[in-house]
């Protein structure tokens, strides 16, 4: 399966075969085939088991007493860690974009992993907002949207561009941002330090 991960990691599920898949396995085709009825049943499998952990590890990432802007925090630090250790998070980046047209089942599986990571971040919002730590009249959905899209936006460039795009850099001025943004009116917005700038785990 991590081989099968790093294939479609690189070349998308169109551009990678069970030959591809068994070769650089080092195993048969015979031998995929016994445990996986097919491609799409392996990148089914690969999906949920990533996915699976990838949203266990951000979630179990921000503790019960986090404000909301250290739980934010937390989360872009996962989201940083993740992307850089190894090639999964970009494969789930990458067929999450490819699903769009090519693949109706795959792209529903990625809309409930969506909705259910939109629906963490906006209840990290409302805890903000029921604390006091965020200001009141941003709408919790829209703003978990937002950051969602600010997150993985930062992660496709720099997967396409990292010569030209630093994911650490641009994820902290996302978070700088949230900060100013999501500030009660008349409070001074910290963003605070990263939990982390190296390829340890932040939490």
């Amino acid at each position: 399966m991590s081989v099968a991960i790093d294939c479609f990691a690189r070349l998308g599920y169109q551009g990678t075969s069970i030959e591809r898949i068994a070769r650089d396995a080092g195993v048969t085709k015979g031998a995929l085939y016994y445990h996986f009825r097919d491609k799409e049943d392996l990148l089914f499998a690969a999906v949920k088991d990533r996915i699976g952990g990838f949203n266990r590890s951000v979630m179990q990432s921000v503790a019960p007493a986090d404000d909301g802007l250290a739980a934010l925090r937390r989360v872009v630090d996962a989201c940083f860690f993740h992307a850089t250790v190894s090639n999964h998070r970009r494969f789930i980046i990458t067929l999450m974009v490819e699903a769009l047209d090519v693949n109706p089942r795959l792209s529903e599986e990625f809309r409930t992993v969506l909705r259910v990571m939109r629906a963490f971040l906006a209840d990290v919002v409302r805890r903000g907002q029921a604390a006091g730590t965020f200001r009141a009249d941003v709408e919790a959905t829209a703003a978990a949207a937002a950051i969602a899209a600010g997150i993985m936006g930062a992660e496709i460039q720099h997967y396409q561009d990292p010569e030209e795009i630093e994911l650490r850099a641009v994820l902290d001025t996302l978070v700088e941002q949230l900060a100013c943004w999501l500030a009660p009116p008349g409070t001074t917005a910290a963003a605070g330090t990263p939990a982390t700038r190296g390829g340890t785990e932040p939490w």
